[in-house]
């Protein structure tokens, strides 16, 4: 295992496990640890040793969200500063659409604002059952912003505008019956059950895995006949897959299409 500031990595076979790593602070979100991840995240998509990804936070929580000492330092007096902040959120919410590999998060405890955003950002979610999900940003007189991209395209909008607009978490039980996680399961449970899910993702042929990964992304964004547009082209590129001996090919598709943020 090597360590970065904020961050763990540990291979456990064919899976990264990315751990941030600031339990004092309910792993919250400083400037470090999110440049960090990102860093991590992007690297493990470019190990042609690692399948996929499990994200979890040390110690009872996942993520508080963005780390609020920090504010104090971004104010109108350092426009740089503040639009720099805000790129480097944005880029962390956005690489996991980016990337080839499956990103599985293992969220225990608190998972709250971009901690939240954080969980819904990966492609698969395993929930504690006593999680507390949610945005709070509004009890603290602060906008849930970067965030709610996801949060808006992954649950309807009575649903999502409720979470942020009455601030109050949910439970793991109630994010899986909302979509939000593919499991709940007790607390001890979480990382196993993450873990396994990553694990049998890794087993794939990364190519058609990232292939799949890719088109997944590029359709749920389109509309019915653009998306089976791209379903066609992919449905053509996988009967090449065997002929060509590259089943089990490390994939090199990503690399214009992560420069530009398109898939």
């Amino acid at each position: 295992m090597t360590s970065e500031t904020h961050l763990l990595i540990e291979n456990r076979g064919p899976v990264r496990v990315l751990t941030m790593n600031r339990p004092e602070k309910h792993n919250a979100l400083n400037t470090v640890l999110t440049r960090e991840l990102l860093d991590g995240l992007r690297a493990a998509d470019a190990d042609p040793a690692v399948n996929a990804v499990v994200l979890v936070g040390a110690g009872k929580s996942f993520c508080a969200g963005a780390d609020t000492t920090e504010f104090s330092a971004l104010t109108p007096d350092d426009p740089q500063a503040v639009n720099a902040r805000a790129d480097l959120t944005t880029s962390l919410h956005l690489v996991f659409s980016q990337m080839n590999k499956p990103v599985v998060a293992a969220v225990r405890g608190n998972a709250l604002g971009g901690g939240a955003g954080l969980a819904l950002a990966c492609d698969l979610v395993v929930m504690s059952e006593t999680a507390r999900f949610g945005y709070p940003e509004l009890k603290h007189g602060i906008v849930a912003a970067v965030v709610l991209a996801n949060l808006v395209r992954q649950l309807g909008r009575k649903q999502a505008f409720e979470l942020v607009a009455m601030a109050e978490p949910i439970n793991g039980h109630e994010a899986k019956a909302l979509g939000l996680a593919n499991r709940a399961v007790p607390d001890q449970d979480v990382l196993d059950t993450a873990m396994q899910m990553a694990s049998k993702m890794a087993a794939w042929s990364p190519l058609a895995m990232a292939t799949t990964k890719r088109t997944f992304h590029r359709a749920s964004d389109l509309s019915l006949g653009d998306a089976l547009d791209v379903g066609r082209d992919a449905n053509v590129m996988m009967r090449g897959f065997r002929s060509a001996g590259t089943a089990a090919a490390t994939p090199s598709v990503s690399t214009s299409a992560s420069a530009n943020g398109k898939h």
